[in-house]
This record gives structure tokens, sequence and C-alpha cells, in this order.
């Protein structure tokens, strides 16, 4: 959606498209949205000064917290990261340290510049892959690069297991047998034929437990100081052509342009989600780490500091955090009050209700009854849920939030699951039938196992 377009009654329609109630809650962030870019538009000096309202969510767990969050990010194009603040410890413990969200953060962003990038320069990158595969397809005699005599050049080579430099030379045989296999190919009938090609293989973590920042600084050095192994694979040109398309992008990608508008895009339109944020909330009994350390810790990071990662510094100052949290049993206000000061934008989510769950099933665009419909007919199933099947879900999923834990929509995932194990199994010994689902079949699903709460509790 274009920015000029992302008015927050524009953004609050597209969140309702894929998320159910929560009004007051799809307000907020559509107007704490649209001020990021009131800002931008402001000159400099300006611009330093607003500080983004950070918002803090308040209510059960599956009410749509997360969703919003998420979708919200994903309408804008900007950078997001989901944490737990129960992850976190304080200093000086064994645990996650807290700059670690701006580093995954960051990963983000340079993954959406790069992809970014790499659309940019696709068309060209496809011609690469094309020539690259006709090459595989049709090999020419190869003539080897003269090999170093530095042993110590060899020794690495070797040990690394680097492809060779080779000069392709093909001959007329040759030449005309490519000819012929570049028609055939951009006519896509060769696509189930097999390719020998190398791809890098990640290097594997350096298992140095309870050193989180220092253990991925360094892996990142020596990964950026030894070239990545390759491994043979054989593999279809369809799936071939991909992996070479995206070699060739990268190659054609700047990585410095990359890294620089990743921190810049990250610092201005970045989204930190903390979950479970009420968990750290009030002193802690007992010989566990301190969750006021723990609240201390995040404080400097949501109030603005710079974090060193491997693309470079990034400022936190202007990045968007969102904490979220059941709070039954503490409140917004065990926390220390720094941090309450941190996100002044409060809003209450609401329980769900039976009427809420019904539309959850029909209305979203990829509602959870459309996905076992589109499962099923992979199958050559055809499955339709009537009104009353739907109302009888809806029914049982709020009864059984009721009677044990309540986990929000989550519940239909279950209940659903549950609901169609025996069809989902029998499914591929039943092509082209056709399955009403209706209120009776719901209940001799379902009905035993959400009336005996000892069974509710454990199975849905």
């Amino acid at each position: 959606m274009d920015k000029n377009n992302l008015t927050p009654k524009a953004i609050v329609a597209s969140l309702d498209e894929h998320i159910i109630g929560q009004a007051d809650a799809k307000r907020k962030v559509a107007i704490s949205l649209r001020n990021r870019y009131r800002r931008m538009a402001l000159d400099e000096t300006m611009q330093k000064e607003i500080i983004p309202k950070n918002i803090l969510m308040i209510g059960p767990t599956g009410v749509g917290k997360t969703e919003i969050a998420r979708r919200m990010a994903t309408l804008v194009g900007a950078p997001f990261v989901k944490v737990e603040a129960t992850k976190y410890t304080e200093v000086g413990y064994v645990g996650r340290d807290v700059e670690s969200m701006i580093r995954d953060l960051t990963e983000n962003g340079v993954r959406l510049i790069k992809n970014r990038m790499k659309n940019e320069v696709r068309t060209e990158a496809e011609k690469n892959a094309t020539e690259r595969l006709i090459k595989l397809l049709a090999p020419a005699m190869k003539k080897k690069e003269k090999q170093s005599s530095n042993p110590f050049e060899m020794l690495f080579n070797q040990t690394m297991q680097q492809e060779e430099e080779v000069e392709d030379v093909p001959d007329e045989s040759v030449k005309l047998k490519r000819k012929d296999i570049r028609e055939r190919l951009l006519a896509g009938q060769l696509e189930d034929e097999t390719v020998k090609i190398k791809v890098e293989q990640e290097m594997k973590g350096l298992g140095m437990f309870g050193m989180n920042g220092m253990q991925d600084n360094m892996q990142d050095m020596f990964s950026q100081m030894m070239p990545k192994k390759k491994v043979e694979r054989t593999l279809p040109v369809s799936r071939a052509r991909e992996i070479l398309i995206d070699e060739e992008a990268t190659k054609l990608i700047d990585e410095e342009s990359v890294q620089d508008e990743a921190i810049q895009l990250v610092e201005t339109m970045g989204i930190v989600f903390i979950d479970e944020i009420d968990k750290i909330a009030g002193s802690n009994q007992g010989a566990d780490v301190s969750r006021q350390g723990v609240q201390r810790d995040i404080l400097p990071i949501v109030e603005g500091s710079v974090v060193q990662t491997k693309y470079g510094a990034v400022n936190t100052e202007h990045i968007l955090f969102i904490g979220a949290g059941a709070f039954h049993v503490s409140k917004p206000s065990d926390l220390i009050p720094e941090l309450q000061g941190r996100f002044p934008i409060r809003v209450e989510l609401e329980k769900l209700s039976v009427e809420d769950f019904i539309k959850i099933l029909k209305e979203p665009k990829t509602s959870l009854l459309k996905q076992y419909e589109s499962l099923m007919q992979t199958e050559h199933v055809t499955i339709n849920f009537t009104d009353e099947a739907i109302e009888k879900l809806a029914q049982i999923a709020y009864d059984v939030n009721q009677e044990t834990d309540n986990i929000g929509a989550r519940r239909l995932h279950t209940i659903l699951e549950k609901m169609l194990e025996d069809l989902s199994y029998e499914a591929p010994d039943m092509p082209h039938a056709t399955v009403e689902i209706t209120a009776q079949y719901v209940e001799s699903k379902l009905g035993t196992i959400a009336k005996n709460k000892d069974l509710s509790e454990f199975i849905l």
C-alpha cells in the first residue's frame, strides 16, 4: 500500500480483512503508524524531537495482539520481530541479552531490503541463471586454471572445498547442443531434467553457551573471514533455476547499500513486539533472576540507545515498541515507573465471544474453514460447513475456553483438528467425495469430549 494512502481508516480496513474485532486496538496502532509517516515529512530538527508513542496491549492470549502488530508491519513492509520478555535475563546471568532483539530486527531489515533489491535485478539474474543451466545441461571440456604453488593456499582451498576456477571451452558440437537446449529450456520442456550444482553450506554454531552477544559477534566474524563451504547437490532444473537466480541476483546487488538501507529502515520503521511483558512485572521472590533487573536492562533499548550489530550501529530511539501481556496476575503499574512511562498508549483487548468465534471461522480472507476446505481439495474431497455447524464449533470453543485455560482463537485450531481427524486420515481413499459438516457431525465428533472437563482439558 502506498504511504500516501495509509490513512488510519485504510490501515484499520486492511487489518479488518484478517482480524476480527478489537476495533480500539486497531485504531490506536493505525494512528501510531500514521504518525511515523507524519514525522518523516517534517524537517530534521523536529524529527529528532518526536519520539514514537509505544503501545502496551493488555489482554488474554489468542485475542489478536501479535497478529495486529505482525499484520501492521507486513502492510507497510517494516522490519518486525516478536520476542518474549521471559527469555531475557538480567546482565550477569546465563541467558539472552536484551540487545539481541535489535540484532534480530536488523537481520529482518537486511532480509527485506535484500529481497527488494533482488526483485529489482531479477530479469538480469534470470538470464544469467539460464546461461548457467545451459552449460550444466551441455557441459564442454573444461580447462583448469593454473593452481597456486603456495602450500598454505593449496591446503586452505582443499579444506574449504572451494570450486576450482575453470574455463569453459565449447566446441562446435557442444555449441549446437546448447542451441537446442536453450530452445527447449525456454519452452519449459526440461523442468524435470536433473543437474548437479554446488550450493553454499551455512557454518554451524560454535556451541558456546551463555555468551549470547559475544557468541553472535564471534560467529559473524568467523563466517566473514572463512569462505562458505560448498556441497554438491543433484536437483531438477525447476529447483536449480531458483537457486541459481538467487545466486546471480546476490552478485548483482551491492552489499554495502543493502546494509545502509536496512539500518535506516530499522531505525525509522522497525517494530519490536515484546510479549509476556507482564511476567517480568514486579519484584521477584525466591532464587529466580530479578524481574526488575530485566526491566532495567530493557529500559535503555526502549528509551533509545545505540546497539552494535554485524551490519553497523543501530539507534533504537525511533523504533516502535509494542509491549503485550495478559496482566491477569500483575498489572501495568507493577512495571517500574521508567518503563511504564515509555509505553504511553494503553489498549485493552476484549475477550472473544461466541459471535467473534463465528466471524473468525467465516470472514477472514484465509479463514480456518477455508484453509481446511483447501487442504481437503488437494485430495479431491469437498467439505461444506453448514451455518449450524459453525455456530456449534464456536460455542464449543467458547465453552472449553471458559472451563479450562482461555487461549482465545487458538482454541479453534485444536477443535477443528480434532473434529476433522478421521476425515483427514480417510481422505486419500475417498476421492471426489462430498462431506457435509452439520451440527450433528460436530456433536458426534466433539460432544462427549467437550462435556467432559477432564477430557477437554487434555484433548481440546
